[in-house]
Order: C-alpha cells, then sequence, then structure tokens
C-alpha cells in the first residue's frame, strides 16, 4: 500500500509520500512514488502515486517519453498552457494505459484502480491540486478541502483536519504532513520509510526543499518522539474530565 498526502496554501504546496509497496506479508519492496519536473521561472509540477503499481509506472514513463520526444510534436506537461490542462493529460495517460492493460489485469483478478495527485504552479496561474483517478476524471483542491490524500488516509487525517486552513504557514504544514504521515507509519505496516518530501513557494516556480528522509534521521526522529509525548501529556491532562 501507500500514504501520500499533498497540501494546497496560499503560501505555497507540500508534497509527502511513503515509498513501502505490499504484495503480502512476506514481499514488501520500496518505490518512489513521488515525480517532479521544473522548468525554471516558468512551471512546477508534482505527482504523487498509489494504486496498482505497474499502471501508475506506466503513466509516468508514458508522460515523461512525451517530453523526452518532442520530435513527435505532442503536448507535454512541460508545454502545456496551464496546471489544469496538465491534470487533463494526466487522465488522458491514465485512460490509455488503463485501456491497454485494465481488460488483461482484471481477467487475472488484479485491481487496476490507481490515483496520481498533481500539483504545482504554472506563470501566470496560482497553485493548483488535483486528484487523478483510475477513469482520467478528476477533482481539485478548493480552499474549503486544501488538501488530498491517497492510500492509507485514515490514520494521518485528523491532525491535518484539525490544523490546515488555506492561511496556515508553510513549515507548520510541512510538520503537520510529517506527523499525519508519523501516525501513518506507526499503525499501518503497509506504509514505510524511507519518505520523499517536496516543498515549493507560491511564485517561485522551484522548490524549496526536495529530499528523502530515511529511516534514521535524526530530525524526523525527534519529531515522532515529541508528538509521542505530546499526545501523552495531553491524555494525562484530559483523562480527568472523563464522564
Amino acid at each position: 500500500m501507500t500514504y501520500c498526502v499533498a497540501i494546497k496554501l496560499k503560501t505555497g504546496m507540500v508534497f509527502l509520500s511513503d515509498t513501502r509497496t505490499n504484495a503480502g506479508i512476506d514481499n514488501i519492496s520500496k518505490f518512489k512514488k513521488m515525480f517532479t519536473w521544473t522548468v525554471p521561472g516558468e512551471r512546477c509540477i508534482t505527482m504523487m502515486t498509489s494504486g496498482n503499481l505497474s499502471i501508475t509506472q506506466a503513466v509516468i514513463s508514458l508522460l515523461q517519453e512525451n517530453i523526452d520526444q518532442p520530435e513527435n510534436g505532442l503536448e507535454t506537461i512541460l508545454s502545456a498552457p496551464s496546471m489544469f490542462r496538465i491534470a487533463e493529460l494526466v487522465g488522458d495517460a491514465m485512460q490509455v494505459v488503463q485501456n491497454r492493460y485494465g481488460q488483461g489485469l482484471s481477467q487475472a483478478g488484479e485491481s487496476t484502480i490507481s490515483s496520481i495527485l498533481v500539483g504545482g504552479q504554472r506563470i501566470g496561474g496560482s497553485p493548483r491540486l488535483f486528484h487523478v483517478y483510475s477513469a482520467g476524471n478528476f477533482i481539485e483542491a478548493t480552499d474549503e478541502t486544501p488538501y488530498f490524500q491517497i492510500g492509507e488516509h485514515k490514520y494521518g487525517k485528523p491532525i491535518l483536519d484539525r490544523v490546515l486552513t488555506p492561511d496556515t504557514p508553510l513549515d507548520v504544514s510541512v510538520t503537520a504532513a510529517l506527523l499525519s504521515m508519523d501516525s501513518t507509519l506507526r499503525s499501518n505496516l503497509s506504509v514505510g520509510m524511507p519518505l520523499d518530501l517536496a516543498v515549493m513557494e507560491t511564485d517561485q516556480f522551484a522548490f524549496s526543499q526536495s529530499r528523502r528522509i530515511e529511516e534514521n534521521d535524526e530530525n524526523f526522529q525527534r519529531l515522532s518522539d515529541g508528538w509521542s509525548s505530546a499526545i501523552r501529556n495531553a491524555f494525562d491532562q484530559m483523562s480527568h474530565l472523563s464522564v
């Protein structure tokens, strides 16, 4: 399984994904689920994937192949005029891959359900975030719902609901995303380290952070330990209020 979260704010966007893929309790692998593209001063794009790994890998490969072969004259995510059009191109690629492999996978008893989060900003537009589904259709994040999750989302949702608004500072949102991931890591073995984190500031068209967080990362461990301690202390303070 997997867990990915993307947050859209007035000041920028935060993207965080794990790297664990499961095909049974004795078949655990690590695969990158976050992909980024940058045209300096013009656009900055991030995608994160969940679901059938062969489907999502094929979608990302198809999008990259079109970029790498400009002689074909095809519109790509690096030439599309808006983030909305980029989401459409991802949806189109999803349809192509699902039509090519979906029936065979279904006949073999394999699920083809897949999701891709698409976020970023192009010059002349504001940061936008989309959730693309298996059929190629998609929805967009709004001020009422400033974040999307895919994969094992339930464990990390409560803190996001309590903390996030479009006005939340970027650094606070990074902390919220990391604690959301930490809660998921503790409660679900199908989500695992290392993590990939990307942060972009509005109108900068570049990533202010783009890094991998390994299992022995001291900063993440300190954050995790501090959150556990804070929850225990809060519980102790609230326990006398029980009815």
